[in-house]
């Protein structure tokens, strides 16, 4: 038996004997010890000797939910992922991860970015799929978050802790110890984060973006296959501070004009983004329903929630007003107002993700590429995110990465 196998086996039966004993979850003694993968191991193998442990299978869809996160740093330092942090990449949620810098990495094709994608998208999904078989509406799963650590090399030697991923991806602002206990909404919570991602994914792989990456991928990754080999070395354009050229910066921008490669994946974005708005509703429904108070991820207005952020009737009220009306715009029913002239007709944003064309940003922004979507029909209701807005008090982006 090769000797990975052989601690693998050694880890888990360690692990299984904390677990025994001091009634820690299961899964919670894996994560805080950066070992997602024998984490995933254990719990499918606790669940099939005991297929009713509700817990087990939460903390499994959680740990399948980091492994997901966990692979994708891996690529990404495997390939030599930039630090970002000043770039455009800092743009882009998923190139924010803090992944170590690899002194001697790999050649990234276009191919290669694809597979990563997908890759991510397969292992959301089957975090998805575990959760959504978790009905017991009394679950509870403790863990001390911040404490969590991911392993984006490979090798266990440089963990990164949960904490600082969420300062990077800007989920908070400060470095805090947090202990949750997650419950049955907050798994439905996660289902939605996981659609959200598995929506922007999908979108990305509906478009071809070999162009793109042939001209601006070193601003990302050390090294990239590309028929352009003078942009990864030697003398720059517009130098910033030597962390990249602007140039390649601007050429980015301006190359965000992808044609459509596989129109599909544009309608699974389109169902990605309908489940997100769909698991919000379920999502507050729950939490209202709760009468306990204890340690939560999200509150209701009679709880308090451990990121110290608490929580109004009237946000409550004003959120789900403004998922049923997104839930309209993206089925079509309601139009999204055109901003350019004296146009009458609004964008149907269904038809934008059933019907694709070559997505232009900067012509979406100047208006021509909606034009092929202008409609007759009744337009989303200002009000609607007005008093969104007002509810929230200037703090809405905030609110919004943390309600999904």
């Amino acid at each position: 038996m090769p000797l990975s196998r052989i601690l693998l086996a050694l880890c888990i039966s360690l692990h299984f004997g904390a677990y025994l004993n001091a009634k820690q979850p299961l899964a919670e003694s894996f994560l805080l010890n950066g070992n997602a993968k024998a984490g995933s191991i254990a719990l499918a193998e606790r669940l099939k000797e005991h297929p009713d442990d509700s817990q087990a299978r939460f903390g499994l869809g959680v740990i399948q939910f980091f492994g997901a996160v966990e692979n994708l740093g891996q690529s990404f330092y495997r390939y030599g992922l930039r630090d970002v942090s000043n770039s455009v990449g800092n743009m882009i949620p998923l190139l924010r991860l803090p992944v170590p810098q690899n002194p001697n990495p790999e050649t990234l094709t276009y191919e290669d970015s694809r597979r990563i994608l997908q890759s991510f998208v397969d292992e959301l999904n089957v975090a998805d799929q575990t959760l959504a078989k978790l009905d017991d509406p009394d679950v509870k799963l403790p863990l001390h978050i911040t404490e969590i650590k991911l392993d984006f090399i490979g090798n266990g030697s440089e963990p990164v802790m949960l904490q600082t991923i969420l300062i990077s991806m800007r989920a908070t602002r400060e470095s805090r110890e947090l202990f949750v206990v997650f419950d049955r909404a907050d798994a439905t919570w996660l289902r939605g984060y996981c659609h959200l991602l598995s929506a922007m994914c999908e979108f990305v792989l509906a478009h071809d973006g070999q162009e793109i990456f042939d001209a601006t991928a070193q601003l990302f990754f050390q090294k990239v296959k590309s028929p352009f080999p003078f942009l990864q070395e030697g003398r720059r354009v517009f130098d910033f501070v030597g962390q990249f050229d602007v140039a390649d910066a601007i050429a980015f921008i301006h190359l965000i004009r992808m044609p459509v490669k596989e129109p599909e994946r544009m309608k699974v974005a389109l169902q990605h983004l309908e489940l997100v708005l769909e698991y919000s509703g379920e999502m507050w429904q729950l939490t209202m329903a709760e009468t306990d108070n204890d340690h939560e991820w999200i509150p209701n207005p009679k709880q308090q929630g451990e990121l110290g952020l608490g929580v109004s009737q009237a946000m409550i009220d004003s959120w789900l007003m403004a998922t049923k009306e997104g839930t309209e715009v993206l089925q079509g029913k309601r139009l999204i107002p055109f901003w350019r002239g004296n146009e009458k007709r609004g964008v149907n944003l269904r038809r934008v993700f059933t019907e694709p064309t070559p997505f232009d940003l900067v012509l979406w922004i100047q208006g021509t590429a909606a034009a092929p979507y202008l409609e007759t029909g009744d337009t989303t209701r200002p009000e609607v995110w007005t008093r969104l807005q007002q509810v929230f008090r200037g703090e809405l982006i905030v609110f919004a990465l943390w309600f999904n």
